[in-house]
């Protein structure tokens, strides 16, 4: 089976996705570096494991195909230009300042096969494991900075949602804006600038040199519209030059959209991305952190002359949502109900961050319960999945995927 890439809405049949499994990559959290790394604690890596083959197991029993990062990324290293290329970015990105060291990391690399330089792109290469390589030991050998990585891991990977996003026939390839997540946009990009499968893929990247945008910020609303958080972690200046490719035809190099909904959330970690307090759940009908609905400003951005952007600031979030789907009503459904402490408690969990698999389907955690059973009372079908580990890096079931393929909905 070879989908093509085609993602129209958020809710259209689950057809192909794009996941990481978690692996020695979290193996690199220690409590010091908890914070830089994004996690709240240190999670139980072979039942994380257990939870991530769970859920992949149930998107296939959806009739979904899997994709693994770590496959696709096996097989563009089997090109030994690519490869080479590969580790020159490995190196030259890893600030290292030596040159002596820059040779026995380049070296080291060198060495391995694909399937062994995909697991020093992921997890790293620690400072031991080049010891015996070393046969000079100048001062920095015995004077070392704390952090025992000379290539830095990357424990967040299996968040695939955030560092590419499939945008109608195309593929946005985002800016992260922590360092730690940085060159995640660097490995994607090898897999859908590289692979055979995306060879015909028109590939988006490089918006700012200097602004973000993640693509737990990015929500395709239908065939017209997209919907943007302005948040912690996408900046405006970047959501301006999203919406301008996005708007373009597609003879112009551009999808096509109409229309891009800007969503502003209060810059927090607590709601770092959009889909951590919204998401869509049917054709009419999302889910809502009711904790965050007053504070929000929406924007609609639509394509001018030469470029222009043309800003109008909505009313609010519901009566926006309704000229967008040309609908007369839609339904905003409360995670964690009226109950303000459950709803708090449960959306720190990503009872709001939902992965619908179909209009009306989603895939949720198990662990919210009250939400859960709001969803279900407003007619939507849940089906809980266990992630008492995985949530341990915030985020739920939409962002530890990105869907490569989705059924239009008309």
């Amino acid at each position: 089976m070879n989908i093509p890439v085609s993602v129209t809405s958020e809710v259209g049949r689950l057809q192909a996705v794009l996941l990481h499994r978690p692996g020695r990559e979290l193996e690199s959290l220690t409590p010091q570096y908890l914070d830089s790394m994004l996690f709240e604690d240190i999670p139980f890596l072979e039942q994380m494991k257990e939870e991530h083959d769970n859920f992949a197991r149930t998107l296939i029993s959806q009739g979904c195909e899997v994709l693994y990062v770590e496959s696709l990324l096996e097989e563009v290293f089997c090109d030994q230009t690519l490869r080479a290329k590969a580790i020159e970015y490995l190196v030259s990105s890893s600030h290292l300042i030596s040159p002596s060291l820059r040779e026995i990391i380049r070296g080291f690399l060198t060495e391995k096969s694909a399937s062994q330089l995909v697991a020093c792109c992921i997890a790293g290469v620690l400072k031991s494991d080049i010891d015996e390589y070393v046969t000079q030991k100048t001062l920095s050998y015995y004077i070392r900075d704390a952090f025992p990585y000379y290539i830095a891991p990357l424990p967040n990977l299996y968040f695939t949602r955030d560092p590419a996003t499939a945008v109608g026939s195309g593929i946005s390839v985002n800016l992260m804006k922590t360092e730690s997540r940085r060159r995640e946009n660097w490995l994607v990009s090898q897999i859908f600038c590289h692979h055979p499968r995306f060879q015909n893929v028109r590939v988006y990247q490089d918006y700012t040199s200097e602004s973000s945008i993640e693509g737990g910020d990015i929500l395709i609303l239908n065939e017209r519209s997209i919907i943007i958080g302005s948040s912690a972690r996408t900046d405006v200046w970047a959501i301006e030059s999203f919406a301008r490719k996005m708007l373009k035809p597609a003879d112009e190099g551009g999808e096509g959209f109409k229309e891009v909904l800007v969503i502003q959330i209060p810059f927090t970690r607590a709601y770092m991305h959009l889909d951590t307090v919204f998401t869509m759940v049917d054709v009419d009908s999302f889910c809502l952190f009711a904790g965050i609905e007053s504070k929000l400003r929406v924007f609609r951005l639509t394509l001018g002359k030469g470029d222009t952007l043309h800003i109008s600031q909505q009313k609010d979030l519901r009566s926006a949502l309704k000229k967008s789907l040309n609908t007369g009503s839609v339904h905003l459904i409360k995670s964690g109900g009226d109950d303000a402490i459950v709803s708090a408690r449960e959306q720190w969990n990503d009872s709001t961050n939902t992965l619908a698999v179909a209009p009306g389907t989603i895939i949720t955690y198990k662990r919210n319960i009250v939400s859960n059973e709001t969803l279900s009372r407003h007619g939507i079908t849940v089906i809980p999945v266990g992630g008492s580990e995985l949530v341990r890096g915030r985020g739920g079931p939409r962002c530890m995927s990105m869907p490569l393929a989705r059924e239009p909905l008309s």
